[in-house]
């Protein structure tokens, strides 16, 4: 395993459980394509809690190190729906599910902005103007309404899968 610092990435402002969470449109891309689509209109079209999960570019070892626990725990058949925002580009996003066999659809977010208007996006080291989301997890109803919530506070910082599941209610 390489070695690496931890990072404190300190606090964040994201929506707690009860809150609202900001609606937005970016491009929503599968193995097959990718088109706009808004946030409102997946929540609303998904039976069951639509699943946030916000991982740094794909193809970075959190990112596949997350989808990888998340595919192997069958989150695809225990969630409404599973869906992935990533300040990768939809180019990116492609290729990452060409290598991958994941069943999930993600939002490319290249400009980090959905990570913002989230409270959960982060200054990269030594990197000026680029930033990308932290690790976490949102559990939304058909109206956007945070149900369960998990933001990491560390780079690189993982839940405990059991206690994330019950958060979100996937148990």
């Amino acid at each position: 395993m390489p070695e690496f610092d931890v990072v404190e990435l300190g606090p964040a402002d994201h929506p707690d459980p009860g809150a609202a969470a900001p609606d937005f449109t970016r491009p929503l891309v599968t193995d097959e394509f990718w088109e706009d689509r808004t946030l409102s209109r997946l929540a609303d079209e998904t039976d069951g809690p639509t699943v946030l999960v916000f991982t740094p570019m794909t193809g970075s070892f959190l990112a596949t190190y997350v989808w990888d626990e998340l595919a192997e725990r069958n989150w695809d058949d225990r969630a409404g729906r599973v869906v992935g925002v990533t300040a990768s580009t939809p180019y990116g996003i492609k290729r990452f599910l060409d290598d991958n066999e994941y069943p999930f659809a993600f939002f490319a977010d290249p400009s980090n902005r959905v990570a913002a208007s989230y409270g959960i996006d982060h200054d990269l080291d030594g990197m000026t103007g680029i930033s990308e989301p932290r690790v976490a997890f949102f559990a939304l109803d058909d109206d956007r309404t945070v149900e369960g919530a998990w933001v990491a506070n560390d780079w690189p910082d993982f839940p405990d899968y059991d206690a994330l599941e019950a958060e979100l209610g996937l148990e």
